[in-house]
């Protein structure tokens, strides 16, 4: 069953965006907190996990394979809360923050803030690529991780052209 990902919402203060996704997944919190703080976890929809430490104050080195070439985005583990909030910080996306709750029986819901800087280009590019993360995301929770090798920027071309038409009827 394809898990729909409702559109992302932003508010903007000048230059400086905060991105809200708000994704309820049919997995256990256990399995969704795995994919957010392991290397494998994350390397089935995010990013290759080149350092993780699993802890407050921990580093965090991302390996973007979306990119030409693949970006590299450092940053520090800024809340930790097992099984609940995970949240870094990076120079590039300022801060990702993940929380989860309870949804239904066997239901997680999944809320993604993203604060950063940038141009109203930067803030489309961004909503598209995280709408399209947590699709893989959810992919990968059902068993079918991002084929890096393979991927394609067309559905997150698309996304984006959705997001600046507002145009997510069909979603």
């Amino acid at each position: 069953m394809a898990v729909q990902i409702p559109p992302g919402t932003s508010e903007s203060h000048g230059d400086t965006h905060t991105l809200r996704f708000r994704v309820t997944l049919p997995h256990p919190a256990e399995r969704v907190w795995l994919a957010l703080t392991t290397p494998g976890g994350l390397r089935g929809w995010l990013a290759e996990t080149e350092v993780l430490q699993s802890r407050l104050g921990g580093e965090v080195v991302l390996r973007r394979p979306t990119t030409r070439p693949p970006s590299v985005a450092s940053g520090t583990v800024t809340d930790w809360e097992v099984e609940r909030v995970v949240e870094y910080t990076a120079p590039e996306d300022d801060r990702m923050r993940f929380r989860l709750e309870p949804g239904g029986p066997g239901e997680t819901v999944l809320e993604f803030t993203g604060e950063f800087r940038g141009t109203e280009d930067l803030r489309l590019d961004r909503l598209a690529g995280w709408h399209d993360h947590f699709l893989l995301l959810a992919d990968s929770l059902d068993g079918r991780p991002a084929d890096w090798p393979a991927w394609s920027p067309e559905r997150r071309e698309d996304l984006r052209d959705r997001y600046e038409a507002r145009d997510f009827d069909a979603t």
